[in-house]
């Protein structure tokens, strides 16, 4: 008999089991903040829960305590000053060591149906994280509930149903009968426990510490493996929710909860001794090139599942619909101010200007236009803000300030004043305009609102450009506009062979920085931006191994 779990949620499973078969539109949990799914106080209960633990400890029970760390400092100018237990990380690996043997024991149906159940009531308090998310990273409020919430859920179940699926193939046992022609079959019996490899470690960064947490959090926890959560020492809030959520689901279900454990420090001293113990055999990363790196030489020990730096770049050679495309770029280097692994840096453009359903644009014109959408879109202050959200990081707010001096400035960064959050630091995109090369302006991640528009000898330099930017500096998304099938064709072959996805044309309501989970694959794990991608069978298949026993029969 299933696990009463995954009988209550086998719904759930089976459709997100079939989305990634289909890859078509599916969500488990409504992207809406409608009062009508989430309750009519949904959205004051979800504020108060989080003004209420600002001053205070956050309450979490974790072995080896060796003191306090409270390091968030809200982007909004909002005091937060929340302290987290810190705990000793051999204590944190000892204990949930400890804890394997009874997650091994229940079974991938056990396994996977606690992960559902977890996940449920983490969207149950959507709209708590959604503040979490918001006053600790900077994002907008709209953008805090979808991609901290239901979009981060459904990347987490998208992994639990990963891991069940590729967990189904293994029988718990078979019958092995060889014939032996006039001698009697030779006969045994075998048995195959699916085992965790060992301590998970997961590290969170300061700018999704949902979206990014989640899918190595439920795919090392679905595959039997104890779980530690590091977050980004800016944005701990989301992740410690989070965690507690778990842990209170594990305890019910009689699971010891340290199977899952919140590891906060400052230092990124513990995080490398954490991450480099004989006892992790998975470490999950998204943040800096250079840490990043770092892991991947030093962890030999474990698989590092890393999302790294790259140069996104979007490549415009023609387009039949020269508005839209503006209004689509535009939305996307404002969006959250380029504080997204997936925003565009680098436009590419023909020196020889592009044409339009508008007639003929000029290299100059598209970056003006370019310049003219972008601050058509952020006329409006209380436009603006919801979109741009805050600058989360002092060392964003240098790169702004450095910016100018790496091109032509097209549109100035600006400071906008946030009405509701008057200590907010919102500051809308600077473009600028540089030849091909000049690279080193463009050819290494500005991680925020700082884009280029990159003038090539022709388009099918563009093209050249493109590859190399992916190939040499690695990239999670490339983007063409063009209405010549040959152009189609050539960027689709270059993007094969630099192994980075791309979208085409793109100029309605999806942009080319958004992922949609249970359809696309956000990185491949084939260029310099990512070891790994979160949605295909590699993310999860690694995290187990199956150790059998045979006999005769």
């Amino acid at each position: 008999m299933a696990h009463p779990l995954l009988e209550r949620h086998r719904e759930t499973l089976d459709a997100a089991v079939e989305a990634i078969r289909t890859r078509g539109y599916w969500s488990a949990y409504p992207e809406m903040p409608s009062p009508k799914v989430y309750g009519e106080s949904a959205m004051q209960d979800g504020k108060a829960a989080i003004d209420a633990l600002r001053g205070q400890e956050f309450a979490l029970e974790l072995p080896g305590r060796i003191g306090s760390v409270a390091s968030e400092s809200s982007p909004y100018g909002v005091d937060l000053s929340i302290s987290y237990p810190e705990s000793d990380p051999q204590a944190l690996i000892d204990a949930g060591l400890a804890a394997m043997p009874a997650w091994q024991r229940i079974g991938a149906d056990g396994r996977a149906g606690i992960c559902l159940e977890a996940l449920h009531r983490i969207n149950q308090r959507s709209f708590e994280i959604a503040h979490a998310v918001m006053l600790t990273t900077g994002q907008g409020w709209m953008m805090a509930f979808q991609a901290g919430g239901p979009h981060a859920q459904d990347r987490g179940l998208e992994a639990v149903a990963y891991a069940w699926r590729e967990m189904s193939f293994v029988p718990g046992e078979a019958i092995w009968e060889k014939p032996q022609g006039k001698n009697p079959p030779l006969r045994m019996r075998k048995h195959f426990e699916i085992v965790g490899r060992g301590v998970a470690l997961v590290i969170g960064c300061g700018t999704f510490p949902t979206w990014n947490t989640y899918p190595g959090l439920f795919a090392a926890l679905a595959t039997g493996n104890a779980v530690i959560v590091k977050p980004h020492e800016n944005a701990i809030l989301p992740a410690a929710i989070s965690v507690k959520i778990v842990r209170e689901v594990l305890a019910e279900n009689g699971i010891d909860p340290n199977l899952v454990s919140l590891a906060v420090t400052t230092k990124r001293t513990t995080t490398q001794v954490l991450a480099t113990h004989p006892a992790v055999k998975s470490v999950d990363f998204t943040g800096s090139n250079a840490f990043g790196k770092w892991l991947i030489e030093n962890c030999r020990q474990a698989q590092v599942y890393a999302e790294l730096a790259g140069v996104n770049n979007v490549i415009i050679e023609s387009t039949d619909a020269y508005s839209a495309m503006l209004k689509n770029l535009a939305f996307t280097l404002a969006l959250y101010s380029g504080q997204m692994c997936t925003t565009t840096q680098a436009i590419i453009v023909p020196a020889a200007g592009i044409e339009t359903d508008q007639g003929h644009k000029s290299f100059d014109e598209v970056a003006a236009d370019l310049g003219a959408a972008l601050d058509g879109l952020l006329a409006k202050p209380e436009v603006a803000v919801a979109i741009l959200g805050a600058i989360q990081s002092s060392d964003t707010l240098g790169r702004i300030a450095d910016a100018a001096t790496l091109g032509e400035v097209v549109v100035a960064s600006r400071r906008i004043e946030h009405a509701e959050f008057p200590g907010a630091e919102v500051r809308t995109p600077i473009i600028l305009k540089c030849d091909a090369a000049a690279e080193t302006a463009y050819m290494q991640e500005r991680f925020g609102p700082i884009s280029f528009v990159v003038r090539a000898e022709s388009a099918a330099a563009a093209v050249a450009l493109s590859e190399r930017l992916v190939r040499e500096h690695g990239a999670l998304t490339v983007g063409l506009y063009s209405t010549r099938p040959e152009i189609v064709d050539a960027v689709t072959a270059a993007t094969c062979r630099s192994k980075v996805a791309l979208s085409i044309n793109l100029t309605g309501a999806v942009y080319v920085n958004q992922s949609a989970a249970f359809s696309d694959y956000h990185a491949t794990g084939g260029n310099p931006a990512a070891t790994t991608c979160y949605a295909d069978a590699a993310f999860v298949a690694s995290r187990f191994l199956v150790v059998q026993r045979r006999y005769h029969i």
